[in-house]
């Protein structure tokens, strides 16, 4: 990026177009994650749908990512550019999207709604992490000249607002409490959330509009230009990366990580209701301390790491909050809500620090060329856990009932905590080598 445009701040009105679809893919993605525990009974949906149902919706979202969709598409941004991919994969998201709406809101017989809202689920979540991948290529490529950190942990912040946002509001707008739950009323966060989605799409549009002036005016064209040989992408540089030890625990650290915090979310009313004694709407309201905290502390953390470095050392501390949190959920006296929303707190915190770090992280360690590839392999290990772990907890709330069911879950978060913490230090300590 040009100091011109850096100075000028079109770079700040760049971001804002950036932010806009990911909030609405936020919001879409956790639309259920705050009525989960509706889904314990499912005699009362007009939808049908078990909390076994909901986590293969839930964990569907990873499956085309982890069958090779992610990496083709990080390698399809590299080769063609952010502005052709990431509008296919946008639109994706978008169509996606609708079919998940209509599996939800159509009527159809139960299995039907669940394979077309599955379908859904899938493209949804592919255009949306490939979507991911551009938006951050995209801040790589527009900050270059400084303030970076800042730059991806505002758009971070903003969207997880989406996510707080469909956290809080989900309670109201489906209606809770009621004894019955029609269509319409399970159906209207979609609702909403495909509005979003199909926002976002046309601020991408302005985007893309903003991204080709700027190129325009610095005389790049695109697969021609001030391009040489040496920066054009080649697949043997896919191997290079898997080569870098560096890199390969970046992507075991987030898949650990996101587990741990994204995965809670998924069903974090199914885990505070009978722990602490919280009523319904505000089981809701205390799983979103989650993204308000990252609101606020992740554009302070990546100032931070933007100004004093030492981003494993963030990463560390981050790992380390995830887990105290886990062990407050798990072991806190039985029904003290203080507990309940320490716990989440600490969640917070260690949302906000890990990924204000270790996004920024990796343009240090990448050449520009491969970070569409390189981005998209990390989202890729980070989906294998995201795909699997939210199956096996609603597996879990369908079978088991009660405080025997929070716990074998908490387990499942414990573990995955601890494993964050060691491959962060591994992290550090390959960093000083």
């Amino acid at each position: 990026m040009s100091t011109r445009s850096h100075k000028s701040g079109l770079c700040w009105v760049a971001l804002a177009c950036l932010v806009v679809p990911m909030f609405a893919s936020y919001f879409f993605d956790d639309m259920f994650s705050s009525v989960s525990h509706l889904f314990k009974m499912p005699q009362t949906l007009a939808l049908g749908w078990d909390s076994g149902d909901l986590g293969n919706f839930i964990g569907d979202y990873s499956l085309l990512c982890v069958c090779g969709g992610l990496i083709v598409g990080g390698i399809l941004l590299d080769i063609f550019g952010i502005r052709i991919m990431g509008s296919v994969f946008v639109g994706m998201m978008i169509l996606g999207g609708a079919l998940a709406y209509y599996g939800v809101a159509g009527g159809l017989p139960k299995e039907s709604a669940i394979a077309l809202g599955r379908a859904g689920r899938m493209l949804f979540g592919l255009g949306s992490e490939i979507a991911g991948v551009a938006v951050t290529r995209s801040i790589a490529k527009w900050f270059k000249q400084g303030n970076m950190s800042l730059a991806m942990g505002l758009q971070l912040a903003i969207a997880r607002a989406g996510t707080a946002i469909a956290l809080i509001a989900a309670p109201f707008i489906v209606g809770i409490p009621k004894d019955w739950y029609s269509l319409s009323d399970t159906a209207r966060p979609a609702l909403i959330g495909l509005a979003l989605l199909l926002a976002g799409g046309v601020v991408w549009a302005v985007f893309v509009a903003l991204d080709a002036r700027k190129d325009a005016a610095e005389g790049i064209k695109f697969r021609k230009g001030e391009i040489g040989d040496e920066d054009k992408f080649n697949f043997k540089d896919i191997f290079g990366l898997l080569k870098n030890p560096g890199f390969v625990m970046t992507g075991l650290l987030c898949v650990t990580f996101y587990c741990c915090v994204s995965s809670f979310k998924k069903f974090g009313t199914s885990v505070v209701i009978p722990r602490f004694g919280i009523e319904d709407t505000a089981a809701g309201t205390m799983v979103a301390m989650i993204p308000f905290f990252t609101i606020v502390f992740t554009p302070l953390f990546g100032a931070l790491v933007d100004k004093v470095g030492h981003a494993t050392r963030w990463m560390i501390l981050g790992s380390f909050a995830v887990l105290a949190g886990h062990l407050c959920l798990a072991f806190a006296p039985q029904g003290v809500q203080f507990f309940g929303y320490a716990g989440i707190a600490c969640l917070g915190l260690g949302y906000s620090l890990v990924p204000s770090a270790m996004w920024p992280s990796v343009p240090r360690i990448v050449p520009e060329k491969n970070l569409g590839t390189a981005y998209s392999l990390i989202y890729w290990i980070q989906n294998v856990g995201l795909f699997f772990v939210p199956k096996v907890v609603g597996r879990i709330f369908a079978t088991e009932a009660g405080l025997e069911a929070v716990a074998h879950v908490e387990w499942i978060f414990i573990g995955l905590g601890t494993a964050a913490i060691c491959l962060a230090f591994t992290l550090n300590r390959n960093c000083k080598k």
